[in-house]
């Protein structure tokens, strides 16, 4: 059966430019939506394997096929110029392909693609069809899939729909879309609806009523006024968005199969505009697939294998060759193959079959014994369950060393997924020769590396959740939510969809006339910053701002993380090693680092977080780390002083900035002082600290310069740092960790200010990062060292937790302790605090 890929173009390049980190090439050309686009092209013809392609445009001067489409699709938001001037580049790239685009005067790229799918399904074709836009999704069928990809920090996951698909997360058939959008409209697209019907009612409408025609047929039994009236009243705008949503599968576009044949896009014209555009890993697919006019690409052979036999034939020849060799490990989920470079040839081979990945690990141990060949990596933790590390006398991670180098752009590292390259033998020595260069090998080698290792045990172990707690957290919020939604409604005297912005806004500034928000082509902002400033004087914006704290908690993490639950009842989040600009460990899937902690009762659910039968937690957690550093790193005497003293820093501060005898500090003068004291450690602006604190900018600017009186030192590092990043583009941490800071250059004024508080801030938590790595390394190395039944579970800013044996729990906390403590040798001493409990909320 033939395969059709149709691809939303200015869809794809908006969702790439968004979601992947501004990247400029060597002539300052913002590339960042090319780079973007053609990965997620690339990704769906790797999957999908299509017979034919085509990429659907809207026109750049738009034209429309009925007067009210331009009345109101002709008023969408101009792109960013940075984004206009890529789009372009993509028709040039694809042209340069012979990937077809399509673009018809008189209609849209989605009645174009609606078009091709609902005509190439009549012919027997399955359609697999790329947009961000879920318009698209009512031309969904059993043979047509809506692939709506979403890209962030340049990485892409999809959502797919047929048919089944849509009717589960919708509740509606795909033609039922239409209908939805006709209700609740759709801003994106310029759609109005109808006022104050948002999706949660307009899904209860056309689950009853099928179609909008069937809701006004009955509209007499709608018994609620409020929706009776606004549907009532505004049934031309109904009509008009029904009008508008609906997608044209029928046009005219003379365009055969022929002509979206997909032949090789591996061509020589696009080989050398995408090494003009320094798109180094797109650049990856076209090795040893193309030829230029001057000779070939890549003069490398490439041979794949799967088949065993071949397979012992080549790891004989290599053990006879064995001068240099350069081996690479893949794992893509299923997919797993190894590749191997020696004298011009490079063999992949496939784990199928009797080829194992013991197989191929036992035959690699081998060959290292025998030459102490390199063995190189992109991504070590993935490696780990097939490579026994500790087994191994190298062991190499190309992101990693990537990401050392330039934190801010690892993505552009040349390795393709799925594809493995020679070029990666000559980029290993190129980023080997970087890292000593910039004095960053130590790091790599004894941070870094040891630190992929436990973090990939900290994964495996995972951390156990009591399932039934867990679910009695979603009940006890969702009681609290319902009281507030009917308290909200009590006091706004009517109900309403207090999730919809627009009729939030219309409620509290309209109908309850509550002053503080300015209506925008929008409508009126209801962010949290707006709201906040209202609660204290309106009560009904207290109860919203509480309604979304539980909604939130509620969706995110007594939902969120049930789904999480693996087989064996623990959550087995993803530790990122290569993702943070300061060099922090973060936490995907889910984010463990987020588990809320600033009010009660978002704390509880730490309550579900429990240590197996026969174990407890300890947790320890670093006493103001980051101003301990400050002290070190600014040499300030006053500061080092206080510290050594065991001194209580804030009340000194509050005494010595505010001018108040010591005994005299109260509670509110020390808060303020810790507000002081860890402001300046990031950077704060007179602005933002009177901000916080709710004071004046002159009474903030006078404790800032005080602050800097009392502690000149600090005053000086801060300075010095702003100054040595402007003079060589970047900072370094204590270790020797770079953070670049490109917004010292930019010509916006608020970006050079951001960098300067980057500037200011990253040294100090990029230390501090550096130090919870090195002590997770020795506390892992001493749990198995002691041979304690303990393990490390998760790690989050300044916290490690860990499952302990019960009757080991006294020796375990003080390892933790000791490790943690004697992480670094500072002129002011780390202070770390130990606790136990029998779930992470009582280690708390």
């Amino acid at each position: 059966m033939s395969r059709l890929l149709l691809i939303d173009g200015h869809s794809i390049i908006n969702r790439a430019f968004y979601g992947v980190p501004d990247l400029t090439n060597a002539s300052g050309l913002h590339v960042n939506a090319i780079y973007g686009f053609l990965n997620i092209m690339f990704k769906f013809i790797d999957e999908e394997e299509p017979d034919y392609l085509a990429v659907a445009f809207d026109l750049s001067t738009p034209t429309f096929r009925h007067e009210k489409f331009k009345e109101y699709k002709g008023t969408r938001k101009p792109m960013p110029e940075e984004l206009r001037e890529q789009v372009p580049i993509v028709k040039e790239v694809l042209q340069a392909m012979d990937v077809v685009t399509i673009s018809k005067e008189g209609f849209e790229a989605d009645d174009i693609l609606g078009t091709l799918a609902k005509k190439a399904e009549a012919e027997g074709m399955e359609v697999s069809l790329v947009s961000g836009d879920r318009d698209l999704l009512q031309i969904a069928t059993d043979k047509i899939k809506i692939c709506l990809p979403k890209t962030k920090g340049g990485k892409t996951e999809t959502e797919y729909y047929n048919t089944e698909d849509v009717l589960k997360r919708y509740q509606v058939s795909p033609g039922g879309i239409i209908e939805l959008k006709a209700l609740m409209g759709d801003s994106s697209d310029n759609i109005p609806g109808v006022p104050k019907v948002g999706e949660k009612t307009a899904t209860a409408l056309i689950v009853e009523y099928g179609t909008v025609e069937n809701v006004y047929a009955n509209l007499d039994k709608i018994t609620k006024k409020g929706l009776h009236d606004t549907l009532q009243e505004n049934r031309e705008k109904a009509e008009l968005s029904h009008f508008l949503a609906t997608i044209k599968i029928d046009c005219e576009l003379g365009i055969t199969w022929e002509e979206l044949n997909l032949g090789n896009i591996y061509t020589p014209s696009a080989y050398e505009m995408l090494k003009t555009l320094g798109l180094k890993k797109i650049l990856a697919r076209f090795e040893g697939r193309v030829g230029t006019e001057s000779g070939a690409v890549s003069q490398v052979e490439f041979k794949l294998t799967q088949d065993f036999a071949e397979a012992e034939n080549i790891f004989s020849e290599i053990e006879k060759n064995i001068d240099i060799l350069y081996t690479y490990i893949h794992c893509n989920g299923e997919e797993k193959s190894i590749s191997l470079s020696f004298n011009d040839n490079t063999y992949i081979i496939k784990a199928e079959g009797f080829i194992t990945m013991p197989y191929i690990s036992d035959k690699l141990q081998f060959l290292q014994e025998k030459s102490g060949f390199t063995i190189v990596t992109y991504d070590v933790k993935r490696i780990y369950p097939y490579l026994n590390p500790d087994k191994w006398q190298s062991l190499e991670d190309v992101m990693i060393m990537s990401y050392l180098i330039n934190p801010l752009k690892a993505e552009e590292l040349n390795m393709e997924e799925g594809y493995i390259t020679l070029e990666m033998s000559r980029q290993f020595k190129g980023l080997l020769e970087e890292l000593k260069e910039a004095d960053m090998y130590k790091l790599y080698r004894e941070v870094e590396m040891p630190l992929s290792r436990v973090l990939f045990d900290c994964e495996q172990t995972g951390i156990l959740i009591d399932r039934a707690s867990l679910q009695g957290y979603g009940e006890k919020l969702a009681s609290g939510i319902a009281k507030l939604e009917t308290k909200i409604y009590k006091q706004a005297g009517i109900e309403f969809n207090i999730n919809s912005p627009k009729q939030l806004g219309e409620i509290l500034f309209e109908k309850l006339g509550i002053p503080g928000s300015k209506k925008t082509k929008s409508g009126y902002s209801t962010a949290a910053d707006v709201l906040e400033k209202l609660a204290k004087e309106h009560p009904i914006v207290a109860d919203i701002l509480e309604y979304r704290g539980l909604a939130k908690l509620k969706s995110t993490y007594a939902d969120g993380l049930l789904d999480c639950i693996k087989e064996d009842g623990r959550i087995h989040t993803t530790f990122n090693q290569t993702i943070t600009a300061t060099g922090r460990i973060s936490s995907t899937e889910p984010n463990l680092q987020n588990i809320p902690i600033r009010t009660s009762l978002g704390r509880e659910i730490r309550k579900s977080f429990v240590p197996k039968e026969g174990y407890v937690f300890i947790d320890a957690d670093y006493s103001q780390i980051e101003l301990r550093l400050l002290a070190h790193m600014s040499k300030d005497s006053e500061l080092i002083e206080a510290y050594n003293a065991d001194a209580d820093i804030h009340r000194i501060t509050a005494s010595k900035v505010f001018g108040i005898p010591f005994e005299e500090v109260t509670a509110e003068r020390r808060r303020d002082a810790k507000a002081v004291n860890f402001g300046l450690v990031y950077g704060i602006s007179s602005f933002g600290l009177s901000q916080d604190l709710g004071i004046s900018r002159k009474e903030a600017e006078q404790y800032i310069e005080d602050y800097f009186i009392t502690y000149p030192g600090v005053k000086a590092f801060l300075d010095n740092a702003v100054e040595d990043a402007k003079n060589h583009g970047f900072v370094t941490t204590l270790y020797g960790r770079r953070r670049p800071i490109p917004e010292l250059k930019s010509s916006n004024y608020m970006m050079r200010q951001f960098g300067e508080r980057v500037a200011m801030n990253s040294p100090i938590q990029g230390t501090a990062a550096d130090i919870m790595k090195i002590a997770m390394i020795k506390v892992y190395n001493a749990l198995i060292e002691s041979k304690l039944d303990a393990k490390i579970l998760v790690q989050v800013h300044d916290e490690l937790l860990l499952e302990v044996k019960r009757e080991e729990t006294d020796k375990a906390m003080k390892l933790l302790h000791d490790e943690m403590k004697n992480a670094a040798n500072l002129s002011v001493a780390l202070e770390v605090d130990v606790s136990s409990g029998e779930n992470w909320y009582e280690t708390k």
